[in-house]
């Protein structure tokens, strides 16, 4: 496979370097590693904040490719997705996954071996066992009142 930073003619490490205010869009978006995590419905204990996820996914995420299949118009169909920037990112990183790139980097940590950014392959992440490809289901098939039934430790 090859490499997602010549491919796309992103500067090897930007992360690294750049800070993520002054990330163009193609860089902003390359940091997903395409996990799925974040597109978990997830419970907030309203005491204490703690953040559980659960494996009832987003309607409109795909469990095959651990991608939105409607990424570009998904706020016409779910209007509550949130919607990560340079100037979003503090207040949501929180609830990110604990291996997202997004949250790493606020947090001032580095990038995991299997990110595709590192490997060169976007497989990796499904490989190291780290993403929802294949173990979630459907919101729809779920009442909002049973997810607690489903609440899950994170892939890591």
């Amino acid at each position: 496979m090859s490499d997602p930073i010549q491919r796309t003619g992103l500067s090897r490490k930007f992360w690294e370097t750049k800070p993520m205010a002054k990330m163009s869009p193609e860089e902003w978006e390359a940091l997903c590693d395409g996990c799925g995590k974040c597109c978990l419905n997830k419970l907030e204990d309203e005491e204490t904040g703690e953040v559980a996820l659960t494996r009832v996914a987003c309607r409109l995420f795909d469990d095959s490719t651990c991608r939105c299949s409607q990424y570009e118009i998904r706020h016409q169909f779910v209007p509550e997705c949130i919607v990560m920037t340079p100037a979003t990112i503090a207040q949501h990183a929180y609830w990110l996954p604990q291996t997202c790139a997004y949250r790493l980097l606020t947090e001032g940590r580095p990038l995991y071996s299997w990110h595709p950014l590192i490997s060169g392959d976007p497989d990796t992440v499904h490989r190291a066992g780290v993403s929802m490809q294949d173990r979630t289901v459907p919101e729809f098939e779920v009442d909002e009142e049973d997810w607690e039934d489903h609440i899950i430790d994170e892939p890591l």
